[in-house]
């Protein structure tokens, strides 16, 4: 089970954070990442973190948003700054298991919706 929280609104150059945890007996179970799907196009990569802490950044928010993990609370975050209205949209966390190299298998939060105007 993945909850989601830390949507809203928020004015252009503004911040936020999401975070996302993940319910689970199976230990190898994380939450993996953000996506977001803008009007008329395919979801998109916001973020991603292993369990190990590599991350990797879509290039529409590389260098303004930064996501973290805490293991020990199976949750993820992302620190979101210098929003601008093209960062608007529903943001969706994806859970998977951890096979040691890669994810495998990912399912999907409801998703929290983040606002960006004036």
């Amino acid at each position: 089970q993945l909850m989601e929280s830390g949507g809203g609104w928020v004015q252009p150059g503004g911040s936020l954070r999401l975070s996302c945890t993940v319910s689970t007996s199976i230990y190898t179970v994380y939450p993996m990442g953000w996506f977001r799907q803008p009007p008329g196009k395919q979801r998109e990569l916001v973020a991603t973190i292993t369990p190990g802490g590599v991350t990797n950044y879509g290039d529409a928010v590389k260098g303004r948003f930064t996501i973290s993990r805490d293991n020990a609370k199976n949750t993820i975050y992302l620190q979101m700054n210098n929003l601008e209205s093209e960062d608007t949209d529903v943001y969706y966390c994806r859970g998977a298991p951890w096979d040691g190299e890669r994810y495998y298998n990912g399912f999907w939060g409801q998703g929290t919706r983040v606002t960006v105007s004036s």
